[in-house]
This record gives C-alpha cells, sequence and structure tokens, in this order.
C-alpha cells in the first residue's frame, strides 16, 4: 500500500487493492504463521509471479504474469489442512519485448490458445519455523501437470489504511520446463543453447485476510 503527503500534512491512500472501505474490519498484525489463521485473498496489484531464465547462455531474461488470481485458507493449529490455489492467464506474460512474448505465448511455448491456464492447487503444506514453510502442490502448464515444492518465508504482516490485515510471502522454485512439454530451443554456434531448460518461479506476495 502506497500513500502520498500532501503539503498540508494530509496523507491520501493509494486505492489499487484497497477492500473493505465501506465498513473497515481492524485486525490485529500477525508476527507469526500461528497467528494467520484465516481465509485470504491475493491482491494482484501488490503481488508478483515472476520468473527467470538464461538467454545465449550469457545473460537473464526475467518476466512475468499480470494478471492473476489465487486465495489460501490457513490453519494454523494443523497446516496440513491449510490449501491454496492460483490461476494465471498465460496471455498476460510480459517480458518487457513484444515480439518475445508474442513467441512465449505461442505453440512454441506456452501455447496459450489451447492452454489459457497455468494453475497450482496445494496438495500439503509443511511448516519448517516460525516463519518458514514448504508448500506442496500441482503445477499445470501447457496441460502438464507435476508436483513442485515451494518454499516460502513470512516476511511480515501490517494493517493497512482501509482496516484489512495484509500478508506477505516470498519464495521461488527452480523447474525445467521440458517436464511440461516446452521444448522448443536452437542450437548456439559456439555451444549450448537459445533459451536455458531451467526456469526460476519467483512470488512476491501480497495477500488479504477476508473479513
Amino acid at each position: 500500500m502506497y500513500v502520498t503527503r500532501h503539503q498540508s500534512g494530509a496523507v491520501t491512500p493509494d486505492p489499487s487493492g484497497a477492500q473493505n472501505m465501506t465498513n473497515p474490519t481492524t485486525f490485529t498484525p500477525a508476527t507469526t504463521l500461528a497467528d494467520l489463521s484465516g481465509t485470504y485473498t491475493l491482491d494482484s496489484a501488490h503481488t508478483r509471479i515472476g520468473f527467470v531464465a538464461r538467454h545465449a547462455m550469457v545473460t537473464k531474461v526475467r518476466g512475468q504474469f499480470n494478471d492473476f488470481e489465487g486465495s489460501g485458507v490457513v490453519d494454523p493449529s494443523d497446516f496440513t489442512k491449510s490449501t491454496v490455489t492460483v490461476i494465471i492467464q498465460a496471455a498476460s506474460i510480459d517480458t518487457r519485448n513484444e515480439q518475445r512474448d508474442a513467441h512465449l505465448r505461442s505453440n512454441d511455448f506456452l501455447a496459450m490458445d489451447e492452454y489459457p491456464h497455468i494453475t497450482f492447487t496445494s496438495t500439503g503444506i509443511q511448516q519448517n519455523g516460525p516463519t518458514s514453510v514448504e508448500l506442496t502442490g500441482d503445477l499445470t502448464i501447457r496441460g502438464v501437470t507435476n508436483t513442485v515444492t515451494i518454499p516460502f518465508e513470512f516476511e511480515g504482516a501490517a494493517t493497512d489504511p482501509y482496516g484489512n490485515l495484509r500478508v506477505g510471502f516470498e519464495g521461488s522454485v527452480v523447474i525445467n520446463r521440458k517436464d511440461y512439454g516446452v521444448t522448443w530451443n536452437v542450437a548456439l554456434e559456439t555451444g549450448g543453447v537459445l533459451v536455458s531448460d531451467k526456469v526460476t518461479l519467483e512470488f512476491e506476495v501480497s495477500a488479504i485476510k477476508t473479513a
């Protein structure tokens, strides 16, 4: 949540991601995973679902998906009962290059016309420490589903000016795109390939507790 401070000293909250504006509910900020009981919705305006892949063996290309939705239910008394689901629109891929993005949407990569969604559905959550969890679930890309385990770190919580409890998590995991049928590549004259098989998925999550 960003704010603008005027010369008069008044503060104007950023309206993006605002919830419960009519009847705001005041939450007590959470400090550990044990305080997070409840249902949460991803705030897409303040969440990043990104990726990193090597290009031509010498540099990295970073991108993200701009259109997604997700929710989770946290049961700190028994984390195995907690759940997370995320749906990503494949067409929203963004690497800041229109020609490259069009290629990534094509049948060479995401085949978005046939497979418009990338999905994740949790199958298990394990707490490894006061602020650390491992989220295991089914990741589906191009109609192919594999199990992945993503370590997450709880970054903290705060009540925003609208009374929403916001929580933050960060995590990442390395996948092999060939495991999802994404095999397109070009051999380089100097050796190696144009696009790495390994892709790092990055998650910077801001979620809002449902009143």
